[in-house]
Parts: C-alpha cells; sequence; structure tokens
C-alpha cells in the first residue's frame, strides 16, 4: 500500500504568499505519512495576466528559488510532490506545466500541458509532446492538468502506456470536474487518480466584482471548487475535500490494483482497443455538417410492441431498445406504422452483433459492434469504422452493446459530425452509466441516449441531453450553476419500463468550452500516437 494526498489551497499574485502555501501543504502531507502529494495548478501565480510579457515575467524556471524551495521541501520528508506552475522555457517558450520531485528533490519528470483552457491561449504555448509515465517505487505515475482531464485522451495515453496513478493538478471553478471529469478518468481506464484543485478566487480580487458583473454570474462562481479528492480505479472516491477552504486529504491505495483492466465478464478494457479503425483521431476535424433540429423527442423502452407504438404515437423520433432485444424487426416495424419514427436495437447476425435503425418500412441501416467482448465470445465479425445516418431531425451514430465502454467509440462519432448516440447495450459496472456515458455526451458534445439490462438484470434507460447553458462563454438562460460542460440527465427509475425525454440536436455545434478550446477538434492528436497507431 501506499499513502497519497491531495493538497488544495488557495494562490494569488503574490509569489511568496503562494510558495508559503505551497509548502505548507507539503508540509500537512507529510505530517499525515503521506509519501506522494499533488498540489493545483498555477501553484505560483493567478492564470490572469495582462498580456504574454505578463505572464511570462510571472513563470518559474528550472532551478529558481520557488521550485529549489520546492525541491528542498520535498527531499526534508522523503515525499513526492507533484506541482502544476506557469514555467519560462529557454526556448523562448512559456509553458503550463506539472512537474514530479522525487523524495531526494531530484525532479524526476515534466509535463507541458497540452490542452489549453480559453484565455491560457493568450498567455501560454502548449505542449507538443505526450506526457511522460515516471517509473518510481510507488508505481507508475502520470501526469495531467485541468483541460486536459476533461477530455479522455491525454489519460487514455498514460494508460495505455501502463500508468498506475494518474496526477491531476487543477485551477478550476466547475462543480462537474469533481463528479464527472475526475472520477470518470480512474474508471474508463481502471486507474487511481490523485487530483488538486484550487479554493479562493481564480482572478484577482481587485478585478473580480467587476468581471463577475460582465459575465453575469456571482462573485463566488469564480473561485476554485475545491473538492480535491483521490479516485480508485472503479471510479469510487475514496477520499474528497470540502467544497472550499485549505485541506488535505489522504488515503491508502494500492497502485497494483490498476493493473487489472477486466470487467465483471472478463473483458480487458484496455485489450480490446482497436487503434487501426481510430484513423479519423489523428486527423483535424472542425465540426462542417449543418445544425440539426433545436429539440428532438426521445424514448427508452424494454422490448414490448405497445410501448414502441405508445411512444411512437406520442411523438418520440427516436426509440431505443435493449441490447438482443427479444423482439423482431417485424414486429418492431409494425409497432412503427403510420409514425416517422425511428427504434434503434441490436440483433446477433451469425458472428456479427448488428445494432439496427428500423422505421415503418423497414430495415433504414446497420452498425456492426466494433470491439470484442468476452460477454460474447460468438462476436468474432467486427465492424471497422462507426456510420452516420442523417435522418430528418440530425445526425444519428449507433454504438452496439460493449463499444460503449470506450471513449474512442464517442470520439469517431464526434469528428463525424453526430448529433445524437443511440446505444443498445448491457452495462455490468455503475461506473458505466453513472460517469461514462454523461462524460461521453460532455466531452464530444453529443446527446446520448441509451437503453439496457444491468448486471442485476435490472432495466436502466437514460437521456443525457446537451444543454444550451453550455460554460461560462454562451448566454445561459437560467443561472449559472457552476457546471463547465455536465449533460441534462434523466434516467429510469428502479421497476420503470420506459422513459421519455428531450434531446438537442442543433447543440451538438457549439463546441467550444471556452475561448479557442474546442472539446473534439482541439484534442491532442499527432503526439498521441498510442491512441491511434497501435504502437503500445
Amino acid at each position: 500500500m501506499s499513502r497519497v494526498a491531495a493538497a488544495q489551497f488557495a494562490a494569488g499574485t503574490d509569489a511568496t504568499a503562494n510558495l508559503l502555501a505551497c509548502l505548507r501543504a507539503i508540509d500537512s502531507a507529510a505530517e499525515a505519512g503521506a509519501e506522494l502529494v499533488v498540489l493545483p495548478e498555477f501553484c505560483n501565480h493567478l492564470s490572469w495576466y495582462a498580456d504574454r510579457e505578463h505572464a511570462r515575467r510571472e513563470a518559474r524556471r528550472l532551478g529558481d528559488d520557488f521550485l529549489t524551495a520546492v525541491s528542498e521541501r520535498a527531499a526534508r520528508h522523503g515525499i513526492y510532490v507533484k506541482i502544476g506552475i506557469s514555467l519560462a522555457r529557454d526556448d523562448g517558450r512559456t509553458t503550463a506545466t506539472s512537474l514530479l520531485y522525487g523524495p531526494d528533490g531530484a525532479l524526476l519528470g515534466e509535463s507541458d500541458k497540452q490542452v489549453l483552457m480559453g484565455a491560457e491561449n493568450d498567455y501560454f504555448d502548449p505542449g507538443e509532446v505526450d506526457s511522460p509515465v515516471v517509473e518510481t517505487p510507488l508505481g507508475r505515475l502520470g501526469m495531467y492538468a485541468c483541460m486536459e482531464g476533461v477530455i479522455n485522451e491525454v489519460t487514455r495515453s498514460m494508460a495505455v502506456r501502463g500508468a498506475q496513478i494518474l496526477l491531476n493538478s487543477l485551477n478550476s471553478f466547475a462543480v462537474d470536474e469533481a463528479s464527472l471529469h475526475v472520477p470518470v478518468r480512474a474508471a474508463e481506464n481502471k486507474v487511481w487518480v490523485v487530483a488538486a484543485n484550487k479554493v479562493g478566487p481564480l482572478l484577482p480580487e481587485d478585478e473580480l466584482p467587476d468581471i463577475a458583473a460582465r459575465l453575469g454570474v456571482p462573485a463566488d462562481r469564480l473561485h476554485g471548487a475545491g473538492e480535491s479528492q483521490i479516485v480508485a480505479p472503479d471510479g469510487t472516491v475514496v477520499a474528497i475535500a470540502p467544497p472550499a477552504g485549505e485541506a488535505i486529504v489522504v488515503a491508502d491505495i494500492d497502485p497494483a490494483r490498476a493493473d487489472d483492466k477486466t470487467r465483471p465478464d472478463g473483458t480487458d478494457l484496455l485489450a480490446v482497443r482497436r487503434p487501426e479503425i481510430y484513423g479519423p483521431l489523428s486527423a483535424p476535424s472542425p465540426r462542417t455538417a449543418p445544425p440539426g433540429a433545436a429539440t428532438v423527442s426521445a424514448a427508452v423502452v424494454v422490448a414490448e410492441a405497445a410501448l414502441i407504438r405508445a411512444a411512437a404515437q406520442a411523438g418520440a423520433a427516436v426509440i431505443v431498445l435493449p441490447e438482443l432485444a427479444e423482439i423482431t424487426v417485424e414486429e418492431v416495424r409494425e409497432a412503427l406504422s403510420g409514425t416517422s419514427a425511428h427504434v434503434v436495437f441490436s440483433a446477433r447476425a451469425g458472428a456479427a452483433h448488428h445494432g439496427l435503425l428500423v422505421n415503418a418500412e423497414g430495415v433504414a441501416g446497420r452498425q456492426p459492434q466494433l470491439h470484442a467482448t468476452a460477454r460474447h465470445p460468438w462476436l468474432t465479425a467486427l465492424g471497422d469504422e462507426l456510420l452516420i445516418f442523417d435522418l430528418p431531425w440530425g445526425r444519428l451514430a449507433i454504438v452496439v452493446g460493449d463499444d460503449a465502454i470506450l471513449p474512442e467509440t464517442f470520439r469517431l462519432a464526434a469528428v463525424a459530425d453526430a448529433d445524437v448516440v443511440a446505444v443498445p447495450h448491457s452495462p455490468s459496472e455503475p461506473w458505466e452509466y453513472k460517469l461514462g456515458l454523461p462524460e461521453r455526451a460532455a466531452e464530444n458534445r453529443l446527446n446520448v441516449v441509451s437503453a439496457g439490462y444491468d448486471g442485476n438484470a435490472e432495466f436502466h434507460g437514460a437521456c443525457f441531453a446537451l444543454s444550451p447553458d453550455f460554460t461560462l462563454w454562451t448566454a445561459w438562460q437560467g443561472p449559472f450553476t457552476g457546471v463547465i460542460s455536465h449533460p441534462v440527465v434523466s434516467e429510469t427509475v428502479a421497476g420503470s419500463v420506459s422513459l421519455r425525454g428531450t434531446l438537442r440536436p442543433a447543440q451538438a455545434v457549439n463546441r467550444n468550452v471556452s475561448r479557442g478550446t474546442d472539446l473534439v477538434d482541439g484534442r491532442p492528436r499527432g503526439p498521441l500516437a498510442t491512441t491511434t497507431t497501435g504502437t503500445e
């Protein structure tokens, strides 16, 4: 077992005060017996500058007094320290960088942030190489920062390369970091995550009231959201700090748990990846398709013709049934008679598993499952591409069965400009629908509608709809809630057999989580060879 800690504190514009906060956190973690501590992002200065030159003046330099003090404090306590700072590089770049110091004070690794958030693009240069995986006696450590965890590529790459513990430094006001974006990276990769966020103002205090007024949000919504946490490989949060106030959270973890990538049915989450079909993920992918309808009615139902008919006649345009639903195409076609609705479900086709798109005329489309699964040993004929179906209200993708556990599948849908993804599947672990599907909607700006039976044979259906209230950079229809990209979730309750929901296809066009930060086209591509070429 290893004892790890995450520290949260405020950092302003006074470098000396910020350094003292860092050292205080290291001392507290060591006093609690931690062997490793993660500090927040931008510990040296607020991520707010007059211009690029100002940002470089305030940045640290390797070996300067600030970083030497951090290194020496790590050595004093014999503790690993991961810290996020702005760094002035000798080659003229200014980067947002994670540094890892060892228990002897040596610099063991550094990682320049590859995905910059909003105004960070004005001040910093993005990282150009993949984040390292650092071998240590505690385990194999990977480093990332804040916005890099709001999409899946950076953490996925480190997991594929063997990381057991991912260390995340955050500088975020978003309340859905702690509830979604942090724990999902643990669960989808079956790794440990130690995440440290800021508290206190994230902007200069003297300017905060004016900035908040211009944005139309309460000033306290521009504070760090705290809730620093330690997450187990199944997505369980084992320790979490409060939303406000300086704090340290500590947990004893077994890094070796991260070496087991199997689901309950024996499927290895990483071994089933198929980099040979992920080629589209390496290419630029600005949205080019026109927007879909403003809204469309959706439904999930168990496989009963009467329920399908009722949903279609009530106006549902897309209806999703569970995976391998015990119903025939002809029964579905008849249930849809006289309507324009489409039903999505799946069926075995010899050695293949097909997602079927059926309307009142019959089968309108087929999507073969792309990845193997131990649940279906008969599934040996796999598809080689994710298809897009143009419907009157927008562009639909179908994710079949256990393709739903891979973030790569939904990325393929996003780069192909899907608006809605229908998912007939069988979730076997709670994270798959509590964290996985909401994140697939959030990180790709996709509406997702799913139906299936879980490991307890309980019917579970959900609609994950894109909200028009998207970050601080769009005009909100309601009060700002502190959410960065979480979808609006409607889901079944125990014992229910159907659910109606409203999706927003047109919202899939807006992928800018902040000025200059596109959730889909802004993903790292070139450096992350392990996610696309199969070189792992």
